[in-house]
């Protein structure tokens, strides 16, 4: 007899051995196992995204300036960008250190609307030779300061100077920067970047020097008159320095994107193979 005796009912169904759904179970049961299917397909969709999209976006931003490079032995307008990476603080002030191996004769900053800006100079060693004067100091670090709330959270802000005239022999120039915040945290981007190495915890802000037929030569050529027309300084006019970070970071997100689609149809293509093997 294959009939169960009634005294000894049959097992229960538990995790390891599911009561199987006979092929010709109800088309309600059906549509039950079709839609736990596709809501895994969507979960696992969704965090293939999010892994994708979190590897793609880029390291915490950090004070730099922009652009990032310059002509040798010319003058530039450079900016100092600055974000703001806390969610309880403002930026209240920006201290930039120039490098005293590659003295400059011509600093010169642009006003910013809400900060005092403050120009410290230091003896050289050995003078310099600028517009046929003899320069006998330079400048070793420029102040911003807040007047009001500075750089709130969520914000960055650009701080102009005209500079030069740049070193002929160096590759790169390194300043030093100090970023206060409203509740006294300082932030030292002082670590300089090395070749062929990671990139460090807080990296100080690099200008990359390049020869004149690399450059380019519109802000440079707009620093030079500024320069011969003041003497020794230029007020000189910001740079569109946001562009090329935003551009890079939106290529990044949409790259994202597309990987993380590519993923979702193997992932489709897999569940789907699996259940007609089913």
């Amino acid at each position: 007899m294959n009939a169960v005796h009634p005294a000894y009912p049959a097992p229960a169904a538990t995790a390891a051995h599911p009561t199987p759904v006979p092929a010709t179970a109800p088309a309600a049961t059906r549509a039950r196992r079709a839609g736990g299917a596709g809501r895994r397909l969507a979960g696992a969709g969704a965090l293939a995204a999010g892994a994708v999209l979190l590897c793609s976006v880029p390291a915490l931003a950090h004070v730099s300036v922009q652009p990032g490079e310059a002509e040798r032995g010319g003058y530039a307008t450079i900016n100092f960008k600055v974000p703001n990476e806390r969610d309880d603080a403002s930026t209240v002030k920006l201290e930039v250190s120039f490098p005293t191996e590659h003295p400059m004769s011509s600093v010169m900053p642009q006003p910013v609307p809400g900060w005092q800006v403050k120009v410290t100079k230091g003896k050289l060693d050995k003078p310099l030779e600028s517009h046929g004067k003899k320069i006998t100091e330079a400048v070793n670090k420029v102040t911003w300061t807040a007047d009001g709330d500075g750089v709130r959270p969520g914000q960055f802000q650009q701080f102009p100077l005209s500079v030069g005239q740049l070193p002929e022999k160096a590759d790169h120039l390194v300043f030093k920067a100090l970023q206060t915040y409203s509740n006294k945290e300082v932030v030292r981007w002082i670590e300089e970047p090395r070749e062929g190495a990671p990139e460090p915890e807080s990296p100080a802000p690099v200008l990359k020097l390049v020869a004149a037929d690399a450059a380019g030569t519109g802000g440079a050529t707009d620093a030079k008159k500024d320069a011969d027309a003041a003497g020794e300084g230029t007020s000189g006019q910001p740079a569109n320095a946001g562009s090329d970070d935003d551009s890079d970071t939106t290529a990044r997100v949409l790259g994202g994107v597309g990987i993380a689609a590519g993923i979702a149809g193997v992932a489709f293509g897999v569940l789907a193979g699996r259940r007609r093997s089913a």
